[in-house]
């Protein structure tokens, strides 16, 4: 079992209520009335599922130690009482932006686009954790999925973050994004409790 996958279920069921999905660029998502959010593999989608979005956490791929210490010491841990409000947000990136070298996308995400930067702005009202999509495999519809949550009061910083980011030079090599806001409703339970 690896502990760093995490599987993402759209469907009718889970803890977290689908207010709305837009397409910012690209491919559609099925809409879904619920996510559930699944620790370990779900090796199909559910019954009920019209989607299933999997990803890993890794390590940090273009921060210095700086940007590095700088977020572990602001970022707020996941599951705050307080954060019942959600937005995961699937990405894919163009061929052109694998096509670059590594100090070439560390340039653009945060030389230029001040990705990191942005993100210490919002800090510790959101929460985030990346999951990367492309060490799974090549079948994986999106390269990223990020996981944000944050009050219902601080939905207007959120909104504030992701456009920055959007009007970033980094956001020319999105080919798909998807932004799935979502309130927490504990009262609906999971397709998989804990896949571990």
């Amino acid at each position: 079992m690896n502990a760093r996958l995490f599987s993402f279920v759209g469907g009718e069921i889970g803890p977290w209520r689908v207010v709305n999905i837009s397409t910012v660029v690209g491919d559609a998502l099925a809409d879904v009335k619920r996510l559930d959010i699944v620790a370990g593999d779900v090796p199909g989608a559910p019954e009920g599922a019209k989607w299933l979005l999997r990803g890993i956490t890794s390590n940090e791929r273009y921060v210095v130690r700086l940007e590095k210490d700088q977020l572990v010491a602001k970022q707020p841990t996941l599951g705050r009482p307080q954060a019942t409000c959600a937005a995961l947000i699937p990405i894919r990136k163009t061929a052109s932006w694998w096509a670059l070298a590594q100090d070439e996308r560390r340039r653009i995400f945060e030389e230029s686009s001040k990705h990191v930067a942005t993100g210490l702005r919002y800090l510790p009202a959101v929460a985030r954790r990346l999951h990367h999509c492309r060490d799974l495999g090549d079948n994986e519809p999106f390269d990223f999925l990020t996981w944000f949550e944050y009050a219902a009061s601080d939905s207007g910083a959120f909104d504030g973050l992701v456009a920055e980011l959007r009007a970033s030079e980094e956001w020319k090599y999105v080919e798909r994004e998807i932004d799935i806001r979502l309130v927490r409703d504990e009262q609906s339970t999971g397709y998989v409790k804990d896949a571990r």
